[in-house]
């Protein structure tokens, strides 16, 4: 025992882990460098580079280390790269380390929810900024298990460096072991070292995530608190415990007034003499051979509440993802403001980043079905986030807006709240109060209550309502809720087949629609009671 605590301490072996931490360094670092320029290869929208990069992928994920670190050390030299043994080894390690690591990065981009990605492109973010701010975070996390296991993985790879006679701790070993005769006690005391370093990698492991656990309790997250993505005012008062702070509710805000018949004639005279809002012309989309907008047709006036109705499939989200260039059409025209969104004055089409600065600058709004609030960030956090990032605004004044906005849908009480954290109803008003944030110009709604159980469906079109009929905003809804659009729209517009069928006054449609699908669909419509309850 005394003779394998000997070599445990012998500096002979200690030298040699300081070289094996060394071919290991390299080997990580220059393999994340390389994995970060694959993944983005194979993320890239050209062909060319993402057949590159799986190329790349197959040659050294199919061809063993040892052959490699032999070629770096070896054959390099034939073409005039002369590399010291350590290099020779750290760079081959690198190389292999590389498909594995690109792997690691482009699952943990691919794994964040694309809805959010969609959100972050609504609210004017560039692609530079979304992967910063949004994807990047939660990736991060993910990645840190997979990222720990490639590291002990590496660290032991790295012993392959000895066919190249890099002095680390396994080839010292062996010749130690060689001079001695007593390969149990030096490979025993080698392997515990191995073990040691190892564990070591592990326990990092396990703080980096405990360390980014965003579901600890906050004064467990003082460190995670000057993570880029997730600082706060770190002078601030600290915020009073939830159940120290009466919870409002939707109900107990100040209800939406209701428009009489005569409000509602005066409003429908003072909307036709606005300018116009939104303007689409003859649009037209299909997917593959369907087509889904076809010569699709409307104008909405400023202040204008306009109602999209019809069945699944008839192009109403669509039509709204069109509007804010999430989507790609064939043809046709779609302005915003007067402004012709995605396109220069010549008609050639804007790059990604001009058109999320397109959309800051214009104004459009929306709120999904599936409320794609950032997940890795509290309710605060995700309105006043992008007032930073998208419009320059400072911490203070975006965090004020972000209270303001809270208390005004109802949720002042659980600012600090992740996503997972809030039910369906409350994630949804959150999401309403980021995209009214930046004082949008129109507000488009993606069948804001579709995702919600009955009974979380009235605080949602509650807060809708207030803004429609008290604040005079801009509007285009899609919805299934036919009261709620007799109660709160301007005008209805019937789709059916990417085309509208019928349009006017939301009552008069409603009440007694001309057209025969429009009829059919009304009747149907009739079932659902959900609306009834809302006042």
């Amino acid at each position: 025992m005394s003779l394998f605590a000997h070599y445990l301490s012998l500096p002979y072996l200690l030298e040699g882990i300081e070289v094996t931490l060394q071919v290991t360094a390299l080997g990580l670092g220059g393999g994340l460098i390389l994995g970060l320029i694959l993944a983005w290869m194979q993320l890239s929208r050209f062909w060319w580079l993402s057949a590159f990069a799986r190329g790349y992928a197959v040659i050294f994920r199919g061809t063993p280390l040892i052959l490699q670190m032999v070629f770096a050390y070896d054959a390099l030299p034939h073409i005039g790269i002369k590399l010291p043994a350590i290099a020779a080894a750290g760079l081959a390690l690198a190389c292999n380390e590389a498909p594995f690591i690109a792997e690691m990065l482009r699952s943990g981009v691919l794994g964040v929810d694309r809805g959010q990605v969609s959100a972050g492109q609504a609210l004017g973010m560039t692609p530079s900024v979304l992967m910063r701010r949004v994807i990047a975070p939660q990736a991060i996390r993910t990645m840190i298990p997979a990222f720990g296991n490639e590291s002990v993985s590496a660290l032991k790879n790295s012993s392959l460096a000895s066919v190249i006679a890099v002095q680390e701790l396994t080839l010292r070993s062996t010749q130690l072991a060689s001079s001695t005769f007593d390969f149990f006690s030096i490979f025993f005391a080698s392997g515990l070292l191995y073990l040691l370093l190892t564990s070591a990698v592990s326990l990092i492991q396990l703080f980096l995530e405990w360390w980014l656990d965003l579901d600890r309790a906050k004064k467990d997250r003082s460190l995670a608190d000057y993570l880029p993505w997730r600082r706060v005012e770190l002078d601030a008062s600290p915020a009073p415990a939830l159940d120290a702070v009466p919870a409002p509710d939707v109900a107990a805000l100040p209800p939406a007034s209701t428009l009489t018949r005569e409000e509602r004639t005066k409003r429908a005279v003072t909307i036709a003499r606005n300018n116009i809002a939104v303007e689409v012309k003859d649009l037209r989309k299909s997917y593959a051979a369907q087509p889904v907008l076809d010569g699709l047709d409307l104008t909405v006036r400023i202040g204008e509440v306009v109602a999209l109705l019809g069945p699944s499939g008839s192009g109403k989200s669509t039509l709204l993802r069109c509007i804010n260039h999430l989507e790609s059409w064939d043809s046709g025209t779609v302005k915003v403001g007067g402004r012709r969104l995605g396109f220069h004055d010549d008609g050639g089409r804007l790059s990604p980043r001009d058109i999320a600065n397109e959309r800051a600058s214009v104004g459009v709004g929306m709120v999904f079905q599936q409320f794609n609030l950032f997940s890795h960030l509290t309710a605060k956090e995700n309105v006043a986030g992008p007032l930073r990032w998208v419009y320059g605004m400072t911490r203070i004044d975006a965090d004020r807006r972000a209270r303001e906005l809270l208390d005004r849908v109802g949720l002042s009480h659980r600012a600090d709240a992740l996503p997972r954290h809030l039910s369906g109803g409350q994630q949804q008003r959150v999401a309403i109060a980021r995209a009214l944030a930046p004082n949008p110009s129109v507000l488009l709604l993606d069948e804001p209550t579709s995702a919600l159980d009955p009974e979380l469906v009235n605080e949602v079109l509650e807060v809708i309502r207030r803004l429609a009929i008290d604040d005079g905003l801009t509007m285009i809804i899609s919805t299934h809720h036919i009261r709620f659009a007799d109660e709160v729209a301007d005008r209805v517009a019937f789709l059916s087949g990417g085309s509208i069928l019928e349009e006017g006054p939301a009552h008069e449609v409603l009440t007694n629609p001309k057209n025969p699908l429009t009829a059919r669909f009304l009747s149907v419509m009739e079932a659902d009671k959900a609306p009834e309850t809302v006042r």
